[in-house]
């Protein structure tokens, strides 16, 4: 996994900035705009805003835990991030299709980390629905991690077609 140009993939954090940005930028429009637990529709049958809280992890694991559950999810963001900025630091900046997921992840997994340090919880805002089924509230950062972890499985399952080397790098 060694890069052999000497550019490794670590501007590629960049895009974790952006990600941060978006995902703070947005919670900062929903706080002082949207009402509490109120849904707004966007579009009808499908789609609104909800403001809500989580103190858990995804689909709210962990929520009435008491409070130290907020120091796991801390230190596993943390320790996430930084496995995933060594990873880039030992990518070639071409290997898009591995830099690209990882810092959607970085960029998420920060955005949701400055949440509960300066709340104590998430703050999550969109809410998908169909009928009376629907799926839990989540954010920017939630959506960019996803996004993150599906392109991370990808990129192991799909093989590279560039020329040259087995892994595209």
């Amino acid at each position: 996994m060694r890069q052999r140009d000497g550019k490794n993939a670590l501007v590629w954090l960049l895009v974790s900035v952006a990600v941060i940005a978006v995902d703070q930028l947005s919670k900062a429009w929903v706080l002082r705009s949207l009402p509490e637990f109120t849904p707004v529709e966007v579009i009808p049958g499908f789609w609104n805003w909800f403001r809500t809280y989580n103190t858990g992890a995804a689909f709210s694991l962990l929520s009435d835990a008491g409070g130290w559950q907020k120091y796991l999810f801390l230190v596993f963001a943390v320790a996430i991030c930084g496995v995933m900025t060594f990873w880039l630091s030992r990518t070639p900046r071409r290997a898009w299709r591995t830099a690209l997921p990882y810092t959607l992840v970085v960029g998420g997994a920060i955005g949701n980390v400055i949440d509960r340090l300066v709340h104590g919880h998430v703050v999550d805002f969109i809410q998908w629905y169909v009928g009376r089924f629907y799926w839990p509230s989540f954010n920017i950062a939630d959506a960019a991690i996803v996004v993150g972890v599906i392109g991370i499985v990808l990129a192991g399952l799909l093989p590279d077609r560039q020329a040259g080397t087995p892994d595209g790098r």
